[in-house]
C-alpha cells in the first residue's frame, strides 16, 4: 500500500513540475503514473548499481554526487517513456530530481510528526 502512495504522490509531483515549467512534457496523467512506476523500479534496481559505481565520487563529495545520480534515474525514466515524457535537458533533469526529493522531505516529516 505504502508503495502505491509513492508512485501516486510521484505521479502527481511529476506532473506538478510538468504545469509549472515548460521544459517538461507530460502527454497525460496515465503517462504520469506510467513515468512514476518505471522510475520507482529504476530506483530499486538501478540507482543502488550506480551508487556502488561512484562510491568514491560519493564519498569525495560528501553524499551530494547522488543528486546527480538521482537525476540521471530521471533522464533515464524520460528516455525510456519516448515521447510522452520528455525533459529538456540534464540540468532540467537535475533541477526536477532536486525539486522532487525536497517534496518527499516534506512529505516524510509531515507524515512522521503524526
Amino acid at each position: 500500500m505504502r508503495w502505491l502512495a509513492h508512485i501516486v504522490i510521484n505521479a502527481v509531483l511529476l506532473l506538478a513540475l510538468a504545469g509549472y515549467f515548460d521544459s517538461i512534457y507530460l502527454s497525460s496523467v496515465g503517462a504520469a503514473l506510467v513515468a512514476s512506476v518505471l522510475l520507482s523500479f529504476l530506483n530499486t534496481f538501478v540507482r543502488p548499481l550506480l551508487i556502488l559505481l561512484t562510491l568514491p565520487v560519493t564519498v569525495l563529495t560528501f553524499g551530494l554526487f547522488l543528486f546527480i545520480i538521482n537525476a540521471m534515474t530521471l533522464a533515464m525514466t524520460a528516455s525510456l517513456m519516448g515521447s510522452s515524457f520528455d525533459i529538456g535537458g540534464f540540468s532540467n533533469a537535475l533541477f526536477a530530481s532536486l525539486a522532487i526529493s525536497l517534496f518527499h522531505l516534506l512529505i516524510e516529516s509531515v507524515r512522521k510528526e503524526k
